[in-house]
């Protein structure tokens, strides 16, 4: 779940669609606070999210379109084999199309049904916005 500046997202990207919101306090001044505030004022309309791809053959590299229910709704920021999961696993930026309505949150992510375009066939997949490996960073302080 880590992001890479300048790859899995950039200054485009609102902090809270990347999923990097809790590294923001909003008791100090800062320059864009205002955007921040605005933005949470609203439900997020894309968000970052962690793709694993169900079949271990398939390798996810970059740009790969992502579908939700056979309807393209973002793209694939960063992608690789992940070794403890078993199976190709990237970072994607997916979106509410527009006039849809709803909130971009894991119920809207576990309601559909994921596939990824790998080399033009339809991989079935899993999103989550938390990692999908050591999502509470046990690991990482053991």
């Amino acid at each position: 779940g880590y992001r890479d500046y300048g790859h899995d997202l950039d200054n485009t990207d609102p902090v809270d669609d990347a999923g990097l919101g809790f590294a923001v306090s909003l008791d100090l001044p800062f320059l864009g606070r205002d955007a921040v505030v605005a933005a949470r004022a609203r439900p997020p309309r894309q968000r970052l999210v962690q793709v694993l791809l169900e079949r271990p053959e398939p390798l996810l590299h970059h740009a790969e379109v992502v579908h939700r229910s056979g309807r393209p709704v973002g793209y694939v920021r960063a992608g690789s084999y992940g070794h403890t999961l078993g199976a190709a696993v990237g970072l994607a930026m997916v979106a509410l199309a527009p006039g849809e309505q709803g909130v971009l949150d894991q119920a809207w992510l576990d309601a559909g049904r994921w596939e990824v375009d790998v080399a033009g066939e339809l991989q079935p997949a899993s999103v989550s916005l938390r990692p999908l490996y050591d999502p509470d960073s046990e690991r990482v302080r053991s």
